[in-house]
């Protein structure tokens, strides 16, 4: 997330008690969680397996639970609790703001949308033209969505992300202050969900149309011309190509790539990056013809099981 107006070092120290190693007048320009960083940002690291991870990441800035030697370029805020501080930041940023009315009126709606009623839309949305917004759908702040876009009913885009941190205590929460950004043509089916992103954005590019029931994680991107099944579920931090075909129910792990215009068959499990031109089957995936020729060989089995018993 980009700050509203750059800040220097020390004021954005100031607000969290943190201590400065580096320069008190270097102008942070935004917030990021570390999968999402670029030179201005500030990102935290709280265990020491990331710390080398984040030092020599985008980031201009780091929040860290230890005293280590400051890259060059590099400017770091000590802390005794990165993760609680940097969760303190987000909140400041992109505070919760309460909604009063269905429609809000900070939205901006192009020309020839219409808005079903029950829809709700929440602050500093905004729509492009000639968009159907249809009943009960639900547009939580600063939701971007472009021209001639269809959203069924009972959809939600910009829910927080699923992003917790284990404590003995119990559980975290990284609270969002990310986005979710539909394209042109877009056309998102019953009872969808799109996670805003953790600091960055969760994008659905041009003339992808999803089913009903499918489930898009926090800071996932897919492309333009994408066909997304019924049932699917698309994990965090995913990078989907232009033109892939993802038919129904396949479930699709964090941290991957899917190559453009690659084809998942439906009720696969996709838990690696693939390759794209080609089509995939399967719990773990893999090419369709070796996994078919897998299953022809288990439908023998029982056969050869009885040739050896009589044997």
């Amino acid at each position: 997330m980009k700050l509203p107006t750059p800040l220097s070092l020390q004021q954005v120290a100031s607000l969290v008690g943190a201590e400065i190693i580096g320069d008190p007048q270097a102008k942070v320009h935004g917030i990021n969680e570390i999968h999402m960083v670029e030179p201005g940002d500030l990102t935290f690291v709280d265990h020491p397996k990331y710390y080398n991870k984040a030092l020599n990441s985008g980031a201009t800035f780091v929040l860290i639970n230890a005293r280590v030697d400051r890259p060059e370029g590099k400017h770091l805020l000590f802390s005794s609790d990165p993760f609680r501080d940097y969760v303190f930041l987000a909140r400041y940023f992109r505070p919760f703001e309460k909604a009063t009315k269905f429609i809000s009126d900070t939205a901006e709606i192009g020309e020839g949308t219409i808005i079903q009623p029950g829809a709700f839309i929440g602050h500093h949305v905004k729509i492009g033209k000639n968009c159907v917004i249809h009943a009960n759908v639900s547009i939580y702040d600063h939701v971007q969505i472009g021209d001639e876009v269809i959203i069924h009913s009972g959809a939600v885009l910009g829910a927080d992300a699923y992003y917790f941190q284990k404590r003995p205590e119990g559980y975290r929460k990284l609270e969002p202050c990310g986005n979710v950004i539909i394209g042109n043509r877009v056309e998102i089916g019953a009872c969808c969900c799109i996670d805003r992103g953790v600091s960055g954005n969760t994008i659905i590019s041009d003339g992808t149309k999803m089913d009903n029931q499918s489930q898009v994680g926090h800071d996932t991107y897919i492309g333009k011309n994408c066909l997304i099944g019924a049932q699917t579920a698309i994990a965090g931090v995913t990078r989907i190509e232009d033109d892939v075909l993802i038919w129904a129910r396949v479930v699709v792990n964090k941290d991957i790539v899917i190559g453009k215009g690659a084809v998942i068959l439906a009720t696969s499990g996709v838990d690696k990056s693939l390759k794209g031109g080609k089509t995939y089957f399967g719990s773990p995936v893999d090419d369709v013809r070796k996994k078919w020729r897998e299953q022809a060989l288990l439908r023998r089995l029982p056969e050869l099981f009885s040739r050896l018993d009589k044997e």
